[in-house]
């Protein structure tokens, strides 16, 4: 259809400081965190309701328009891309939380509820939310939903897949459908499961049911530094094969250790190769117990340095330091990719070792910081934009990482989701009958293809 009868159909559902157009205001929705990817949409609307979500989610079927939903543009695989052909919903002003019951421990949100303003709002009954992304203090609960968000402490309580438990939802021909409930337990297909981690492409989350749990009586935060990385890689599966879980376990490698000091002045020891960070939590009997362990199998593995928070406060710096990392790396560069995949915890300094083979093969510096408790792998490839030919170099070094991933027995992504930047790699994780079957479910859900059109699946 011509523009301007998509203007006059967003214009009965929108005011015109709701309905953004000129380029100027067009601009800032034209890519997400993978700046590398560019588009400009039709329109933007900037949605109030949940009902004029659905209006405009039943406009877009009818004319056959695509349309993307964006929370707070932190995607970090381009799954937040616009088409060009179609709009940009934007549901930042879909921010209510429409319940919080601490008795039942859940609260119920609307998608562009910040991360964070839910453990706050639970704060006043010691209830917290638990999947907390290195952007947490920004990103939405619809864009966790999309991806599949986990964090830093996915090791022990998981992903946000196992913390949502019910949610209302428009599908792409405006169907509002309420799946799963308030129960752990529910009767019939995981229909929750299949459409959390869809990536926008199965509808928008309208409403979101959270599980939510007690904040931990005790923690305890360690920090051990390595003059290597792949003795921290290592030191990973020695703590989880002697029986503790921990509620985190992170590493970082020099660079980004290197950034984050400089940019929150965490505290970290500035020449350690490899820093691991792991965090204790639950009962204060039990973290003690298993403290003790820890600090026997950290000392034997070869740290040079061994610290522990002392109190809250060096704890959150701590921490801070790490969520810190991703941004704290343009420091160190004009350009970067933030790549993310999987490897079994038990090849960790295999890969660990392999990424720095590759990052010297490439001539291209590699900034290291993992969710190593269940390792996830977010290497950071640094480039200079300017120079011909550097972001293809930087492309292809990634490509090499997430091959390495799937020949290790892992996988092409652990929270980021394929969305425009690793499409042509779900043939490599996945076989011809495999990849027909999603599409038989795409169709099904979505004939006409508008539900963030030209993501996940290969080009």
């Amino acid at each position: 259809m011509d523009d301007s009868s998509l203007l006059t159909a967003l214009a009965q559902i929108y005011p015109p400081e709701r309905l953004l157009t000129s380029p100027a205001q067009l601009a800032p929705y034209e890519s997400d965190a993978l700046t590398s990817f560019r588009a400009r949409p039709k329109a933007v609307v900037i949605a109030a309701s949940q009902a004029e979500v659905i209006q405009t989610v039943r406009m877009c079927h009818q004319l056959e328009v695509p349309f993307v939903a964006r929370g707070s543009g932190t995607s970090l695989s381009g799954g937040s891309l616009p088409c060009p052909e179609g709009i940009v919903i934007a549901l930042n002003r879909l921010n209510r939380i429409l319940r919080l019951d601490p008795d039942e421990r859940l609260a119920v949100v609307e998608p562009g509820v910040v991360n964070l303003e839910v453990s706050r709002a639970a704060a006043p009954y010691g209830l917290y939310y638990a999947p907390d992304p290195s952007s947490q203090p920004v990103c939405t609960i619809g864009g966790n939903l999309a991806f599949n968000s986990g964090g830093a402490h996915c090791l022990k309580y998981g992903m946000t897949s196992n913390h949502v438990l019910g949610l209302k939802a428009v599908l792409p021909d405006g169907e509002v459908v309420e799946l799963g409930g308030e129960s752990l337990e529910s009767a019939g297909p995981d229909l929750v499961g299949l459409f959390v981690g869809s990536e926008g492409l199965f509808g928008i989350a309208l409403e979101v049911t959270l599980r939510l749990l007690p904040k931990p009586e005790a923690c305890k935060t360690v920090l051990a530094a390595y003059r290597s990385l792949g003795e921290a890689g290592q030191t990973v599966s020695q703590i989880v094969a002697c029986g503790l879980l921990p509620g985190a376990i992170e590493i970082m490698d020099n660079l980004a250790i290197q950034a984050a000091e400089a940019a929150v002045q965490a505290g970290y020891p500035l020449d350690a190769q490899g820093l691991l960070v792991v965090e204790l939590d639950g009962e204060a009997a039990t973290v003690e117990a298993e403290f003790e362990k820890l600090l026997a199998v950290i000392r034997a593995s070869g740290a040079y340095d061994v610290r522990v928070a002392r109190d809250e406060a060096d704890r959150q710096r701590i921490w801070k330091g790490r969520k810190s990392a991703f941004s704290a790396v343009g420091r160190l560069s004009p350009d970067y990719i933030v790549q993310d995949g999987v490897v079994p915890r038990g090849r960790l300094g295999e890969a660990l070792l392999e990424i720095q083979r590759l990052s010297a093969a490439y001539d291209l510096r590699v900034a290291n910081v993992f969710h190593a408790g269940d390792g996830n792998l977010h290497p950071l490839i640094l480039f200079d934009g300017r120079q011909a030919g550097a972001l293809e170099r930087a492309e292809q070094l990634a490509g090499e990482i997430l091959r390495m991933c799937v020949c290790f027995g892992g996988s092409i992504t652990g929270e980021h989701g394929i969305g425009m930047e690793k499409r042509s790699f779900l043939p490599v994780m996945f076989a011809e009958a495999d990849l027909d079957v999603m599409h038989i479910l795409h169709r099904a859900i979505d004939p006409r293809q508008i539900a963030n059109r030209g993501k996940m699946f290969p080009a």
